[in-house]
């Protein structure tokens, strides 16, 4: 029997090309899906952070008791952890008080933490093997810290270096240009690659959203945040339904 025979389905999308695409677009719909919410509604970043988490943890569940990959439910729950990481960054940054710097490293210690765990408890944190619930927890619980981490890394670097929004963009999109350039040219680990990009994409995201929906004065184009969340989430759809997406697959234990 062949080794095709011996693996099995993940929960989650292969990593393609596809796959990138579609999560810089929804953490850029995260951000401005979450100011819209706190900031054009007025709601604040507690409400919106109890709305979003809430939507999160249904979703997560679903998600985990579902049998095999659903493009829809998949996408959904990680816009749904992308727009909770917004709100939560933002309460803990700003609310609390924290500051980009303090909620940066906090987050990035909590992600750490959390894949640490995972590597001990299982042997492996790589995303190819999502397919059972104690995995999924794990992974979905990295995912919603590194978004979180993702925003306040964001504000970090648009508003204390001074960059502003679209030279914090040129500078997380260099770095996951250097990341491609060490993924097709050099042997670093593909799981380390995969979780350094995957949290860069969204600080991406997160300035790019920015830009859009930001005063003037403060270095955005002003666009209506509601606006731009509808045809982001229409663009997203679209993606869905227009280009290949397949399960990941990892050796089964048979």
């Amino acid at each position: 029997m062949n080794d095709a025979g011996h693996r099995v389905s993940s929960k989650v999308p292969a990593v393609t090309l596809t796959f990138w695409v579609i999560k810089i677009a929804a953490t850029t719909l995260g951000e401005t899906g979450g100011d819209s919410v706190t900031m054009t509604l007025d709601w604040g970043y507690l409400t919106g952070t109890a709305i979003f988490l809430s939507l999160l943890v249904v979703l997560v569940i679903l998600q985990i008791a579902a049998k095999r990959f659903h493009p829809f439910l998949y996408w959904a729950t990680i816009v749904a952890s992308t727009t909770a990481g917004t709100t939560m960054a933002d309460f803990a940054d700003r609310s609390l008080g924290i500051g980009y710097s303090g909620g940066s490293s906090a987050l990035f210690l909590c992600l750490l933490a959390v894949l640490g765990l995972w590597y001990a408890s299982l042997g492996s944190i790589s995303v190819e093997t999502v397919n059972t619930p104690k995995v999924e927890a794990f992974y979905w619980l990295a995912i919603t810290f590194s978004q979180t981490l993702g925003t306040a890394l964001g504000d970090w670097m648009a508003d204390t270096t001074g960059l502003g929004y679209e030279g914090g963009a040129l500078v997380f999109a260099a770095g996951l240009v250097v990341l491609a350039g060490a993924y097709y040219w050099t042997d670093v680990s593909r799981v380390l690659l995969f979780w350094a990009a995957f949290i860069l994409t969204r600080p991406l995201g997160a300035t790019v959203g920015d830009f859009l929906d930001k005063p003037r004065n403060h270095g955005g184009l002003a666009l209506s945040r509601p606006i731009a969340s509808a045809v982001i989430a229409v663009l997203i759809l679209a993606a869905i339904l227009l280009l290949p997406q397949r399960a990941g697959t990892h050796p089964s234990k048979a």
